[in-house]
């Protein structure tokens, strides 16, 4: 997989593609992830990206000619799968889109920022509209290493036990059940009993009967789908 990050702060995202999991998976060839200043495609002597919003109004608009010459030579060389905007209005990230996104090759991450981009970019260009939760961030960047995230861990040779990611919470549209580890009693807390049965049916029975339990105490909504 490859993902292209167009952005005005691409320092600002590099980080967390330097440690861990996503670190892992780019070590492994798992994954190309490749930033790119949008400013690097002005026109502008001062390198402007950004200008008045036509109408009058607060607040700086993204331009369309850097954001169209930006996207449209990465297209040229080679075929993506989704070019992604990073906007507040877009559909909000769950699983099932991460799950969707994790069997692409070629992405395009666009990062907001301002007040968003020149309506003509979303028209001409955008293929899918993302938003992490109904909130303003300053700019599209962690919403990116976000989305990021949540794609990459789901490729196959990125997480040590694969299976780990099929049992996480929202997979099933359930959140996930009670989890322990050693010891198993402490200052009076103990482990239930049926994780230590060894009875493997009995003990995936009662980890789905959990999962139902909480989900419809903290997140009925799943359920309702």
């Amino acid at each position: 997989m490859r993902i292209d990050i167009i952005s005005v702060l691409p320092e600002l995202m590099e980080s967390p593609f330097r440690t861990s999991i996503l670190k892992r998976a780019v070590d492994k060839g798992l994954v190309e992830v490749h930033f790119h200043q949008l400013r690097d495609w002005s026109s502008n002597k001062h390198r402007q990206i950004d200008d008045e919003p036509y109408g009058g109004g607060a607040g700086m608009v993204m331009m369309i000619e850097p954001l169209d010459k930006c996207i449209s030579e990465l297209k040229s060389q080679r075929e993506y799968d989704e070019v992604i905007y990073l906007t507040p209005d877009g559909v909000t990230l769950n699983q099932k889109i991460a799950n969707s996104l994790s069997i692409k090759n070629n992405l395009i991450f666009l990062c907001g920022h301002y007040k968003g981009i020149d309506q003509r970019v979303r028209d001409l260009h955008i293929t899918k509209e993302i938003s992490i939760g109904d909130y303003v961030l300053t700019g599209g960047e962690l919403a990116a290493c976000v989305l990021a995230d949540s794609i990459i861990r789901l490729l196959p040779g990125v997480l040590n036990d694969e299976q780990s990611a099929l049992t996480d919470s929202f997979q099933d549209d359930l959140l996930s059940p009670p989890i322990y580890t050693r010891p198993e009693s402490y200052k009076g807390l103990e482990v239930p009993k049926i994780l230590l049965s060894g009875n493997s049916a009995k003990i995936e029975e009662w980890r789905h009967e959990e999962a139902v339990r909480i989900t419809q105490e903290k997140r009925p909504d799943l359920l309702a789908e």
